[in-house]
């Protein structure tokens, strides 16, 4: 089954859903630990593309992946499952509430995510060069920063493990391109001698001009009915449900009382 879809900076095209031949890749671990396995579904999936957006299309019409927003590659990644096996998306979470801790079972429409579009201005900055600034607040410093593109969403990985202990700092470091008056030898000491208040700013600067799929959802206990908010899941069970199913059942047959 195929379908259109327009991602959120208003690239438009064809994609399918998942055929068989498409488990060797959700089964290399390789191309897992090399973050390979989302552009070699997307390049399996993508069938066509109908209106390039801010991207500029290669020899043939083609769309190069690697210059594809993080935001539009993780839309177009939840469409191919939804085509695949349709929309609903099942999981289970722990209830954090120490007193109960009980087995959330829950479900969402991953076509019913919110979704940021790209707005004009964030289009004029990435056609002419991917590079947005802002002013911190309490350093007053200006920082030019950059969108993470497929090509970066295949290189952070490895970024975060090179300094587990500094994530924060690496995180900024990759995606901070200059900052007015400091060296670019002296950039990383910088961004860690930033105080909090203007990392979070950073960071909510990033997301302001971005664009992508809002991921973090409320979910409630059945059992002690408190709230709270998650993450959703992208596992194994995310691309084989059928799986993930089997072993959820397995879980409650063997703690249910007998």
């Amino acid at each position: 089954m195929a379908d259109v879809i327009t991602c959120p900076s208003g690239l438009t095209g064809r994609v399918r859903g998942m055929k068989v031949r498409e488990e060797r890749v959700l089964a290399d671990r390789k191309l897992a630990k090399s973050g390979g396995q989302v552009d070699e579904l997307l390049a399996a999936c993508w069938e066509e593309t109908i209106d390039p957006g801010p991207y500029v299309l290669g020899e043939g019409g083609k769309l190069d992946l690697d210059e594809v927003l993080q935001g539009d590659r993780f839309f177009a990644l939840l469409m191919v499952r939804a085509l695949t096996y349709g929309p609903e998306y099942a999981f289970g979470v722990s209830c954090r509430n120490d007193a109960c801790r009980a087995r959330i079972e829950w479900e969402i429409n991953l076509t019913k995510l919110p979704v940021r579009r790209l707005s004009g201005e964030s289009r004029g900055a990435f056609i002419a060069g991917n590079r947005f600034e802002t002013t911190l607040p309490d350093a007053g410093k200006r920082v030019a920063f950059k969108l993470l593109t497929g090509d970066d969403e295949r290189k952070l990985p490895a970024v975060q493990r090179s300094a587990p202990e500094k994530l924060l700092s690496a995180v900024l470091a990759y995606r901070v391109l200059d900052i007015d008056g400091v060296e670019p030898k002296a950039k990383r000491q910088f961004l860690e001698d930033l105080t909090m208040r203007d990392a979070d700013f950073l960071v909510d600067e990033f997301d302001r001009v971005d664009c992508g799929v809002d991921t973090t959802i409320e979910i409630e206990c059945p059992e002690c009915f408190s709230t709270q908010e998650v993450d959703l899941p992208f596992d194994r069970g995310f691309f084989l449900p059928g799986r993930d199913r089997t072993a959820r059942r397995k879980a409650r047959s063997s703690s249910s009382p007998t």
